[in-house]
């Protein structure tokens, strides 16, 4: 099994942040910003030794120091978000650092993270930061072009002579399949035998075009909530966020809105059959009150334990498969508190996690 982290490159200042958000503003403002809502409630979440690194400041040593860690712990690589739209990029730097600094030993792959920004993250209105606009060839020759000097990379990830390309939301691409078609040849005149898409399986609309995608990545939670969740857990949990809600606007509480006990999520994804080109999702922790607040969403009961036990299960549902990679969401989703990296909670506990998972037998 070949566990893949999904990788949040937002560790780092850039004027657009700093215009919408505040200057200085990065993901760990967020984090900080965290604080308990209920008894029991870890906020905020601290990383351990207080490693607050920044990606661009010191990119390259943070880099060489979480590809070791990944290493060592059994992960097979990271997909790293990309903030395209039609030309113009958000959060470039991380990964353009990564591919100057080849002495950092990590597999890896790109994720096309092809939303419009909005502000939805903190509660307020859905006003557009950033519109996802796709255009037409010329447009998409630049995106290549960019991804090229990737694709050529030694470390990047590639599946019968075919660059991995994630794209979280195909479903929103009405133009795939022209753009699919340049992409596809553009790679072949580079030597490739094309490009390998996985799209993901969300929260939204799912991709039904399977002429057009090589795979399908399941991005958890989104997934099994919204699509794979029983009537019967919908309704409990509608109800219990509407109670909530009421009490908060009729009395001025801050109680939080939003919670479902993981074992519901963790057993929908371990009792789902998965296809030879179906690549499963897993998350450790959930948590997501430092962006939202008391409108956030947490999953309680999650542990490494129970962590482990789902992956050793998707381990086994994988086992003879060609490709046999697992999504973890994520390696450093520190908003979301969806992360492996070491904090003074959890310490190196999901990390441990994995490697007992894939590096059993090898000991």
């Amino acid at each position: 099994m070949k566990v893949m982290c999904m990788y949040l490159p937002q560790y780092h200042t850039f004027p657009e942040n700093d215009k919408w958000w505040g200057k200085g503003y990065t993901e760990w403002t967020a984090v900080k910003r965290g604080h308990p809502l209920y008894k029991g409630h870890v906020q905020p979440r601290v990383p351990l030794d207080e490693r607050y690194y920044d990606l661009v400041n010191d990119g390259a040593a943070t880099l060489k120091w979480q590809a070791e860690l990944a290493r060592k712990y059994g992960i097979y690589g990271f997909s790293i978000y990309q903030y395209w739209f039609r030309g113009r990029q958000l959060m470039e730097k991380p990964m353009e650092i990564l591919l100057e600094h080849r002495e950092i030993d990590i597999n890896y792959c790109i994720c096309w993270a092809n939303e419009s920004w909005t502000r939805t993250w903190y509660g307020l209105s859905e006003q557009v930061l950033m519109q996802q606009d796709y255009g037409e060839e010329e447009d998409w020759w630049k995106h290549f072009e960019y991804l090229l000097k990737f694709f050529n990379d030694k470390r990047y990830i590639k599946i019968d002579n075919k660059p991995v390309l994630q794209i979280y939301r195909s479903f929103d691409i009405e133009c795939l399949d022209r753009m699919l078609n340049c992409f596809n040849s553009w790679a072949e005149g580079e030597g490739f035998d094309g490009i390998y898409v996985i799209a993901g399986k969300t929260a939204g609309e799912q991709e039904t075009r399977a002429e057009l995608v090589d795979g399908y990545y399941y991005f958890e939670p989104g997934y099994t909530l919204k699509h794979d969740f029983s009537k019967w857990n919908e309704t409990k949990y509608n109800i219990s966020v509407l109670w909530n809600t009421l009490l908060n606007k009729a009395f001025g509480f801050r109680r939080l809105e939003r919670s479902i006990k993981a074992s519901l999520i963790i057993d929908g994804i371990k009792n789902r059959d998965y296809g030879e080109n179906e690549f499963p999702g897993l998350i450790p922790d959930w948590d997501n009150t430092p962006r939202r607040d008391y409108k956030g969403l947490v999953y309680k009961g999650t542990s490494p334990e129970s962590f482990e036990e789902a992956l050793r299960t998707l381990k086994q549902k994988k086992e003879g498969h060609k490709t046999d990679f697992v999504f973890i969401n994520a390696w450093n989703e520190w908003g979301e508190g969806a992360m492996l990296e070491p904090d003074e909670y959890r310490g190196y506990g999901y990390l441990e996690a994995v490697r007992n998972v894939v590096c059993e037998g090898d000991r």
